[in-house]
């Protein structure tokens, strides 16, 4: 059997096999012990560990609930993410559209200053919105800190910029004779927007919707300072299952997966999109 000179050498595709066996197995690994330890009895998860448990249980998945309120801190999350996610879709679709289509003083600074602020790392701006929630708070009485507004404005400080960038590449893609076909049928910018743009741009929009929520899904960093036990979020929540005597590792294991059902639900639900969206918006 004869082969093609432009197939690869057989030791690159052994090579290759090799390689992303153990990418695999290094990926799997993890979620086995994760699945198999939320399944044991507590005694068997901290005694010597087992590949095979040797009794399967589903009483860590019901005392999730009630060892520390999950349920709140799952409604927390989904409100605090979920508002920061629609008004971080908003602004940036607004925002990119007047950038992307009209010309204006100051746009190359404006982008490169969106840009530029992703360079940042967030610890550095944790203490000065500390600061400023507490002193509008003592000021004006609004509540901002430990309450979700203030957590939703902190994340859409962190998903607006990225945001905003990766849709202005998304709209540069769309042909322009489209914003200028629906303004020639009567349709006024806000109408070119909506019936044209948006409709066309759809797998940027998800993608920006996927990047929002997950930013505000699982930050640590900002919900452990910025909450307290009524408006504390998932992420920082589940340290509820260690306490000073004991550490409730199964319940660990088994609250982490269901916390995690909604993300992995959506990026599949979503993938499609979010890949057009990634690809598109990142080369102009």
């Amino acid at each position: 059997m004869t082969t093609s000179p432009m197939a690869p050498p057989r030791s690159f595709l052994w090579s290759r096999r090799i390689f992303l066996t153990l990418l695999t197995g290094f990926v799997l690994v993890p979620v086995y012990v994760m699945v198999s330890s939320s399944l044991k009895p507590l005694a068997d998860v901290t005694g010597k560990f087992r590949w095979l448990p040797s009794e399967l249980t589903i009483r860590p998945y019901i005392d999730i609930w009630s060892t520390v309120p999950l349920a709140r801190y799952f409604v927390n999350s989904l409100v605090v993410a979920g508002a920061a996610t629609v008004c971080s879709v908003v602004i940036a679709v607004f925002s990119a559209y007047a950038v992307s289509r009209y010309e204006f003083r100051g746009k190359r600074v404006f982008t490169v200053t969106v840009l530029s602020t992703q360079m940042f790392p967030g610890i550095l701006f944790l203490l000065p919105l500390f600061l400023i929630y507490v002193n509008i708070g003592n000021a004006t009485g609004i509540a901002l800190f430990g309450s979700r507004g203030g957590l939703i404005l902190t994340y859409l400080t962190f998903s607006l910029p990225f945001s905003i960038w990766m849709l202005i590449g998304y709209f540069d893609s769309v042909p322009r004779d489209l914003d200028e076909a629906a303004l020639v049928d009567g349709c006024g910018p806000l109408g070119a927007l909506f019936r044209v743009v948006v409709p066309a741009a759809v797998p940027g929009i998800v993608a920006v919707a996927v990047y929002a929520f997950m930013t505000a899904w699982g930050e640590v960093l900002f919900a452990s300072v910025m909450t307290n036990d009524t408006t504390r979020t998932l992420a920082v929540g589940l340290q509820g299952y260690s306490t000073l005597n004991d550490v409730y590792w199964n319940q660990i294991m088994a609250a982490s997966l269901v916390v995690s059902v909604p993300v992995v639900a959506g990026f599949l639900l979503l993938q499609r999109y979010l890949v057009a969206g990634l690809t598109a918006g990142a080369v102009k």
